[in-house]
């Protein structure tokens, strides 16, 4: 399957609109991306935690008349790749042959995370017990983790900050970022305490805004007017039924079990890692980004600090690590915009922020024991 269309709006800290508003936007610009109508679509498909619009909805508010595919999931970063998976799945099977997915929220300026506490402990059961100890959103379960890790491993609040300051210089040249300020590790330890050991900018940055990808064949993806990106792989894992208290290594994530699995997949299109030129991993907190790298392979266990700082994950190094700034400057679009940015990068249409020559990017999404990986591929 491929991505043949991609579209979105600007993030901001207050859209003033309606989410529904923002999907058809980014939905329409992703149509016109790949030269196609409403009346092309047959399938639509979102994923949300009561804050975005119904596939259906958005299928009408862009003019689709006839819906054979229309998927809501419920959840977080862990069900992107779930959602694209489901969505190449349903092409295959005939069932549809156009999709658009999207990412629609007012996570700024409406319902943000830590306003929502309740309703995220109602939606998974395993926080009932921990709701009335106040443990409850998702900062607090990444620093439980984080702190593990800086036991286990020895890594440091300097480690993290090697992350942050990294990914902001990388968002400091596009116009799309929502934080451009550049970063030093003076102002990173400056930062306010959000839950030890995990300062302000070790979160993701919450805003408003919508993105969309359109999903079909290779074969009609070639024929349309973007250039075609192929999908080659798409893994998920979801374990101990996502409990955050009974996961038995924080030390490591759900992508300690994503990739091998992933890695064996794709073997015979790329010969491992040395081939990814672009990294584009789920960045809801710096953590997720130090524990997925190694657990791909990147570097050891505790080294990731060392990996950043030595100019490793940036332009000139080894690999390119979130080149839009990621969800800690660009924005928190719940992972779609890191789809989006993979997309860019393999079409070489990343302007200023362009890797050379980027031919495959790995794409995570998802955060302690559930998410997913992917490979694309530039389909030259």
């Amino acid at each position: 399957m491929a991505i043949a269309g991609i579209g979105r709006t600007d993030f901001s800290l207050r859209s003033g609109r309606t989410t529904l508003a923002l999907a058809a936007d980014a939905a329409r610009q992703a149509l016109a991306d790949a030269g196609l109508s409403p009346a092309d679509v047959d399938g639509v498909g979102t994923f949300g935690m009561n804050d975005t619009p119904m596939a259906m909805n958005v299928g009408s508010a862009i003019g689709v008349q006839d819906l054979h595919w229309a998927v809501d999931l419920y959840g977080g970063g862990n069900t992107v790749l779930s959602l694209i998976s489901l969505a190449a799945d349903a092409i295959k099977a005939g069932s549809a042959t156009t999709i658009v997915l999207y990412r629609s929220m007012n996570g700024r300026s409406a319902q943000r995370l830590g306003d929502a506490a309740e309703a995220i402990a109602l939606a998974i059961p395993d926080l009932h017990f921990s709701m009335p100890q106040g443990y409850v959103v998702p900062p607090q379960f990444m620093a439980m983790w984080a702190r593990r890790h800086q036991h286990v491993y020895g890594s440091t609040c300097e480690d993290f900050g090697q992350i942050a300051i990294t990914q902001r210089a990388h968002a400091v040249p596009n116009q799309q970022a929502i934080a451009r300020d550049p970063l030093t590790m003076d102002s990173y330890l400056a930062g306010r305490w959000i839950n030890e050991p995990l300062r302000v900018f070790d979160c993701a940055f919450e805003v408003d805004g919508a993105v969309a990808l359109v999903i079909t064949s290779v074969e009609r993806a070639r024929d349309l007017a973007a250039p075609c990106v192929r999908i080659l792989s798409t893994v998920d894992s979801h374990g101990y039924g996502g409990s955050w208290d009974q996961w038995p290594d924080p030390t490591a994530m759900y992508s300690s079990r994503v990739a091998p699995r992933l890695m064996e997949r794709v073997s015979g299109e790329i010969g491992g890692l040395g081939d990814v030129d672009v990294a584009c991993i789920y960045d809801c907190f710096t953590y997720t980004v130090m524990a997925v790298m190694e657990d791909f392979g990147f570097a050891g266990k505790g080294e990731i600090g060392a990996y950043f700082a030595d100019g490793r994950a940036t332009y000139g190094g080894d690999v390119v690590v979130n080149p839009n700034g990621g969800l800690l400057s660009e924005g928190y679009l719940h992972g779609f915009n890191t789809q989006f940015e993979a997309v860019l990068q393999l079409r070489g249409q990343a302007g200023e922020r362009q890797v050379e020559g980027a031919e495959v990017a790995l794409v995570t999404a998802g955060a302690g024991p559930y998410g997913g990986a992917a490979v694309f591929v530039a389909d030259r």
